[in-house]
């Protein structure tokens, strides 16, 4: 469901191939008229699970993807399939975990993400299930996004993505005056006006949390130029706020 709703938007869903979870997500984007890119462990001549061929046909003929660290004619080993793990976040904006048991490659993709500053997402389970374990702990410990549905999931994109992908603006019409409500105003993200690095910059600040500058360096992966640049815009905009320290703040509403 969350690859085919996703799909039908643009999105284009990264996964590795195996046999459930992977396999839905391919399927879904494939449902929702969209690409994929399968990421496997073997090489681009070996087809495994043996019983995915006709998958690889469709995803190819859907237009997606199948690509592969490994050179021709490498057979399906245990311990290659791990490597793949980290071309598979670092392709994607973000990662959803569905399932996941207290050992399994799916929290190791979510490790790689972390550490590669993707979003985390996960979908959470029955406390009891052993493949609910992985998904739990993310959202518990790790700082994953509880999702539930495909709104869950744009509404943490970058905004210049979301906005792309979510409902337009709602307007109301009254006499000869229109009156738009904005995609920000709907996301509580930015305000209206703002370029891409702006609006980067500002979803980071909040009122009751302030921010060192090397620390919005860091998280927005702007150049110190563009983020000066973005904060001295936001700063005349009264949208942010500087303090001692180098720390910054968002506006207080």
């Amino acid at each position: 469901m969350l690859a085919r709703d996703l799909a039908q938007r643009g999105v284009t869903i990264v996964s590795g191939f195996a046999r459930g979870i992977d396999a839905a997500a391919h399927r879904g984007a494939i449902e929702g008229r969209g690409h994929t890119v399968a990421v496997i462990g073997t090489g681009i001549d070996e087809v495994y699970p043996r019983d995915h061929k006709k998958l690889a046909d469709e995803i190819l003929d859907a237009g997606g993807a199948i690509v592969t660290q490994f050179p021709l004619t490498t057979p399906p080993v245990s311990e290659n399939f791990p490597y793949r793990n980290r071309i598979i976040s670092g392709l994607s904006l973000g990662v959803i975990v569905v399932e996941a048991a207290e050992s399994s490659g799916s929290l190791i993709t979510a490790r790689l993400a972390i550490e590669q500053n993707r979003e985390v997402f996960a979908v959470p389970g029955n406390i009891t299930s052993r493949t609910s374990f992985g998904t739990n702990y993310l959202i518990k410990g790790a700082g994953a996004k509880l999702i539930q549905q495909w709104q869950d999931v744009a509404a943490e994109l970058p905004p210049q993505i979301a906005a792309r992908i979510l409902p337009p603006p709602l307007s109301d019409k009254k006499g000869d005056k229109t009156k738009e409500k904005s995609l920000a105003d709907q996301l509580l993200l930015v305000p209206q006006g703002l370029t891409g690095y702006e609006q980067s910059v500002f979803k980071l600040l909040s009122a009751d949390n302030p921010a060192h500058i090397d620390a919005l360096v860091d998280q927005s992966r702007l150049t110190i130029p563009d983020l000066t640049a973005a904060l001295l815009t936001l700063e005349m905009r009264n949208l942010v706020r500087a303090l001692p320290g180098k720390c910054l703040c968002g506006r207080c509403e």
